[in-house]
């Protein structure tokens, strides 16, 4: 019966979505549902959603959110996102790889707050050209390759350690996957785009990568800063935006009405609401029944465990689908890197459906698009590339 209680409360989400209400209260209506069917006590109530703010993990996500978009009001300030994309059309000369090219380099930045400026680009180099519910699909599902894949984020650390697997090994079994990800994004919606941008072309594309690195110089040190010395998401970006109101000689009259700005309500309340519904379904414990409940299934060993990593982080997120299933996993199945790469595309796949993603409802709220028809758009995507990863697993234990 838990884990039916659990589907209802993503019933009434989905339903609310449905009749186009909004994701505040789509969200408000899971966690009452959630606090009613697991007759969660007020006090506890009151504990996990202080501990949104109280516990660094959330309130980390709060705040980088907010600063990411302090920062990006200090490069509009200056223009130097727009130059930027100036950069790219002068070096590729083609809008379809400025789209890809730039979501894809903001996803190295392992923060939910980076879809803003994801979004922003995207926006841009689409409008006109794609409606607002593509363009919200095309920036969280580009956005979100590297996640797939790169050790500086927490799912892909944490099964590393789990698993045993070598880095290297991992890395090269994600070649196909990046491929296959950034080609079911690209042929329906980018291939839409001309490949034209509009504008001359570049007399020097030395210069035009060397303005590249001058105008996203920003974006870069909060890169080196996290994967150089191991400093977090909060602590790069306000070094960062110190060095850029120094750099941009922002004043304080600039400076005041980009602190107001900055705070973006409807985004900050949406996402307070997403963490604490991960709080409410954390205190459930809910997910240490998927294992038992899935192993009644009449599957192979490897598509039950792939349907239990979809469901859980569909559910919960990630970290905490990797947590409870990479040891179970691989002792049940002889692992190695297939069933790594495996189970990472599908937690991959899963995450870009799941309503608990705190980065495709800032994509909606950015977008003005619901959270349901994201998610409507995505879903089709991520199952195809279920499917394929299932082949590619196959055909790796054959290799």
């Amino acid at each position: 019966m838990q884990i039916i209680y659990l589907a209802v409360v993503f019933l009434v989400i989905i339903g609310l979505l449905a009749i186009r209400r909004p994701l505040y209260q789509a969200i408000l209506g899971g966690l009452i549902v959630t606090a009613f069917f697991y007759q969660i006590p007020p006090v506890e109530i009151g504990r996990r959603t202080t501990m949104v703010i109280t516990k660094w993990s959330s309130l980390s996500v709060l705040l980088s959110l907010y600063l990411i978009t302090f920062l990006q009001r200090i490069l509009e300030s200056r223009s130097q996102i727009k130059l930027a994309q100036q950069d790219l059309d002068g070096i590729f000369h083609n809008r379809r790889i400025n789209t890809a090219g730039a979501a894809l380099f903001i996803g190295l930045l392992p923060s939910a707050a980076s879809m803003v400026l994801c979004s922003d680009i995207v926006k841009d180099a689409t409008d006109g050209y794609l409606e607002p519910k593509d363009q919200a699909f095309v920036a969280s599902w580009f956005r979100h390759i590297p996640e797939s894949t790169l050790p500086t984020y927490t799912g892909v650390l944490l099964m590393l350690t789990l698993s045993g697997v070598p880095i290297s090994q991992f890395l090269m079994g994600m070649i196909v996957p990046i491929i296959v990800l950034v080609v079911l994004g690209y042929l329906p919606y980018l291939r839409r785009l001309p490949k034209n941008p509009g504008t001359p072309g570049s007399d020097s594309r030395a210069k035009d990568v060397m303005h590249l690195f001058q105008h996203l110089w920003s974006l870069l040190l909060i890169l080196v800063l996290i994967l150089g010395f191991g400093l977090s998401v909060v602590s790069s970006v306000l070094m960062s935006i110190v060095a850029s109101i120094l750099a941009y000689h922002v004043g304080t009259a600039e400076l005041l009405p980009m602190f107001r700005s900055a705070f973006e309500r409807k985004m900050l309340i949406n996402t307070f609401l997403v963490l604490v519904l991960k709080e409410f379904i954390d205190y459930t414990g809910v997910l240490e029944l998927l294992p038992e409940a899935m192993a009644t299934l009449p599957l192979q060993t490897y598509l039950v465990f792939a349907l239990m990593f979809f469901v859980a982080t569909a559910i919960s997120g990630t970290t905490g689908a990797i947590a409870m299933g990479t040891p179970l996993a691989f002792a049940a199945i002889p692992g190695g890197m297939p069933l790594m790469v495996y189970l990472m595309c599908i937690c991959h796949a899963a995450s870009q459906v799941s309503p608990t993603h705190i980065c495709l409802v800032i994509a909606a709220d950015y977008f003005n698009v619901t959270l349901g028809e994201l998610i409507r758009k995505t879903l089709p995507m991520s199952l195809l590339f279920c499917i394929l990863m299932t082949i590619y697993y196959n055909i790796l234990l054959i290799i």
